[in-house]
């Protein structure tokens, strides 16, 4: 009996392990069960059920990029007066062309080309020997008239001449004046005199020579002040202002200095832009009408930086600018104002103050992307500097 249910435990023992592994569904040894688990030539490993939910890392998430260096520098403010460089002319401040108010043969031609003159100098006279004698005549008929309005004074003041002569008297003394202003005036058509002090330029008649009512006799300069004219751009317009002081460079060589006395607020239609006149003081007369000339308008300063030409680049919308570095080391775009072209580089605004500007690796870097910036040393920017330099040799 005790046999029997030693057996009967036993089958009983051996029925739960069987029902166990059926369970488990492992119906292989280990060894074949890790066979099978490593896929066969020609197949693909395919993913477990229970890593079929989890997603694969990226590659960012792999293998961390770093982050691109670019070399950096702040360089220090100063204040500059924006150069404004525009080509021109030299002319006179005044030029009139004389003629006759008549016609007649020259009687009188006491200038010649090149001599200066005064206001009201005799520069030419036509030949008027009617007119003077009408002058002298009635310069003679007004003594007549002065005396007898004296003899009528007298004799009014005894009370022996009627009132009626003597308002008579007065009336001719009247006559006689108009007279002699009328032949005074009608002589004076016969003359051609200076308007204002200045060189007489050209004189293309001769004496004795007959001229036209209206014909040129001569050309008059006034060229103190000399102007030296330009055009500038509608972009330059809004840094000048009357008074400005400015730089002319003569074709000559000679370099003098002026004032601006003249902006138009008119731009030319076929060129759009606006005339500008620089006086200069000429007293000597040595700088000449029509000279080319280079003008150097000094604009009002504006706070700006000096940097290489080869920091400038283009932004992602075509403006020409900087590339910098903000406070989280994301790389940012500044559009410049070209103050001025030296030949140690570009004057440039609209760059904020402490901006960390790049000057190596600008054209790898894009705006908004996080770089390392180091400080450029100074071999870097001197070598820089050196090649902005050399460019403008």
């Amino acid at each position: 009996m005790p046999k029997y249910r030693f057996h009967k435990l036993a089958a009983i023992v051996v029925l739960v392990g069987f029902a166990a592994w059926m369970v488990t569904g492992e119906f292989s040894s280990v060894g074949s069960a890790a066979a099978d688990n490593e896929p066969k030539a020609g197949e693909v490993e395919q993913p477990k059920a229970a890593d079929a939910g989890k997603a694969k890392p990226s590659e960012a998430e792999q293998t961390k990029a770093p982050l691109r260096t670019v070399a950096t520098i702040t360089p220090p403010r100063r204040t500059y007066a924006r150069a404004i460089r525009i080509s021109g002319l030299t002319e006179a401040d005044k030029r009139a062309v004389l003629a006759t108010r008549v016609a007649g043969v020259i009687d009188k031609l006491p200038v010649k080309q090149g001599q200066r003159v005064k206001t009201g100098d005799l520069v030419l006279m036509l030949a008027a020997e009617e007119k003077l004698s009408a002058v002298s005549n009635a310069k003679q008929l007004l003594v007549q008239r002065q005396a007898e309005l004296d003899a009528a004074l007298r004799l009014a003041k005894t009370g022996n001449l009627p009132k009626l002569q003597l308002d008579t008297a007065r009336s001719n003394l009247t006559l006689a004046q108009s007279q002699l202003e009328a032949a005074q005036a009608e002589l004076d058509r016969n003359e051609v005199k200076a308007p204002f002090d200045g060189v007489i330029d050209r004189v293309p008649v001769e004496l004795g020579s007959s001229v036209m009512q209206g014909g040129e006799v001569a050309t008059i300069l006034s060229l103190d002040p000399v102007i030296a004219r330009g055009e500038v751009s509608e972009r330059d317009l809004g840094y000048l202002k009357i008074g400005d002081k400015a730089n002319v460079r003569l074709v000559s060589g000679q370099n003098v200095e002026g004032t601006v006395r003249y902006i138009s607020r008119d731009a030319s239609s076929a060129t759009r832009t606006f005339r500008v006149e620089i006086a200069i003081p000429n007293p000597e007369g040595t700088i000449p009408a029509g000279m080319t000339a280079e003008i150097a308008l000094s604009a009002q300063p504006t706070d700006a930086v000096i940097l290489p030409r080869s920091v400038v680049t283009l932004g992602d919308k075509g403006d020409l600018g900087i590339r910098a570095v903000d406070k989280d080391d994301k790389v940012v775009f500044f559009p410049i104002d070209l103050v001025d072209d030296t030949p140690t580089g570009l004057v440039l605004g609209g760059i904020p103050a402490e901006a960390r500007i790049i000057v190596a690796g600008q054209e790898l870097v894009k705006e908004g992307e996080v770089v390392k910036p180091v400080e450029a040393d100074q071999a870097t920017v001197q070598k820089l500097l050196g090649e902005a330099t050399a460019g403008t040799q």
